[in-house]
């Protein structure tokens, strides 16, 4: 029975570490990604970001098809066909007229008011697209490292876990130790294997996630994330309000939504006053001989206030937009400093964890560890008190890990609420828009 329990236990551990091994060699030929290089590429290519762009072109063309006057106005006739005996002269055969309408009330410089807001409210959410863009981009490539950090402490302990055996092997050999010591090693060292899948797995969601936002074949080959440290967060909450208020996306469209319903309003009120068409008409005579036998001019325009209750009822409507824009820039003010509460919470709260785990509770757990693996080997310890030992170190590295994965991926999530640079990530060839 021992060289049974024995040679299980060993294959296991061969396995674990041809495994291991094959895996490090296919990590050492992958190259590198750094967090700039990546952020370079989602604002060049991604998709979300590129139709947000193009939108917001397509806004601003808007506002010189808006400002420009009426299109010109020609019209001509001619005869084709008389049935009844005329005097010379006594007809028009052939008449031409040119009608411009003149906007003397300025109604296209307000219609290109309306469509300017309208693109500042375009670019405001091609901002936000990037903004969100980056978030995901940066949250994405967080948890990858992490990942490939749980992938690393994860072998550490199965290197760990050989020496427990090696440990409890030698006091078996000397009846120090009954058999059930390394089946519950091998009882772990499967557990860290089954670890090991669900970390490649999380692996491979997030290497997908990034080629995604990067607009990449989502099976594309993907590096490892560098190792990089993060400027905290050095931001008080009233610059930070003030950074919001200022920079916002969402604000920022409130804003001109205002500026629209404001220039509606203007455009509903001189909807009373009509512009003037000026009309040139040149006619020709059926037996003339000169290019124009007579050339009239004219003005004609449109009467409103014979229909006054069509246009009261548009100042009304435009009056009422600009109301409802009002109070949704209050909600949306409203709504932005409760995200930043709440992002600024989530930094504050990931911080503490990090400094927890890293200052206190790893250490501790790791100096009991040792103290339960010396007590152990010199028989003052069991087995049970060594293994949980060791599985309590484990588990506090991983969870102190995904802990410091959360707060950098806060706080680019504070950079997406608050809507500007916080100068926390290393620098990016940031695409302007302009």
């Amino acid at each position: 029975m021992k060289t049974l329990y024995r040679l299980l236990f060993y294959l296991s551990l061969v396995s674990i570490g041809r495994a291991e091994s094959g895996d490090a060699a296919s990590e050492a030929q992958r190259a590198r990604i750094s967090l700039g290089e990546v952020t370079s590429i989602v604002l060049a290519n991604n998709p979300a970001i590129q139709q947000a762009l193009r939108k917001w072109g397509a806004a601003k063309a808007r506002v010189t098809q808006e400002g420009a006057w009426d299109d010109l106005r020609v019209s001509g006739s001619s005869r084709v066909a008389r049935f009844v005996d005329v005097a010379p002269n006594a007809f028009t055969d052939q008449m031409l007229s040119v009608e411009q309408i003149i906007p003397l009330t300025g109604k296209n410089l307000l219609r290109a008011r309306v469509a300017a807001a309208d693109a500042v409210a375009a670019f405001e959410q091609a901002r936000r697209e990037q903004l969100d863009a980056l978030a995901k981009t940066r949250a994405s490539y967080f948890r990858l490292a992490n990942a490939y950090a749980q992938l690393e402490l994860n072998r550490k302990n199965l290197v760990s876990l050989r020496q427990i055996a090696e440990v409890s092997r030698s006091r078996y050999e000397v009846g120090k130790a009954n058999a059930a010591e390394p089946l519950a090693g091998e009882v772990e060292a499967s557990k860290l294997l089954e670890s090991e899948q669900d970390i490649l797995r999380n692996i491979s969601a997030e290497q997908s996630q990034l080629n995604v936002l990067m607009n990449r074949d989502a099976f594309a080959p993907l590096g490892q994330p560098e190792e990089i440290r993060i400027t905290s967060l050095d931001v008080s909450m009233n610059d930070a309000r003030a950074l919001l208020l200022a920079s916002r996306p969402e604000i920022k469209i409130a804003q001109a939504k205002i500026d629209m319903e404001k220039s509606r309003v203007d455009l509903s009120r001189r909807n009373w006053i009509p512009d003037p068409a000026i009309k040139v008409e040149a006619q020709r005579y059926n037996d003339s001989r000169q290019a124009a036998s007579e050339l009239d001019a004219g003005v004609s325009f449109t009467v409103p206030w014979v229909n006054p209750g069509k246009y009261s009822a548009a100042v009304r409507e435009a009056k009422e937009n600009l109301a409802a824009a009002e109070h949704g820039l209050d909600q949306t003010n409203a709504e932005s400093l409760g995200l930043l509460r709440d992002a600024l919470q989530r930094v504050h709260t990931a911080k503490h964890h990090v400094e927890l785990f890293r200052d206190k509770l790893v250490p501790q757990a790791r100096h009991a560890f040792e103290a339960n693996q010396f007590a152990y080997e010199t028989g003052k310890a069991s087995f049970l008190e060594w293994i949980t030992a060791q599985r309590n170190l484990r588990d506090l590295e991983a969870m102190g890990q995904q802990h410091v994965a959360d707060y950098y991926a806060a706080l680019a999530d504070v950079e997406a609420v608050v809507g500007t640079d916080l100068n926390l990530f290393p620098s990016t060839t940031t695409k302007k828009t302009k």
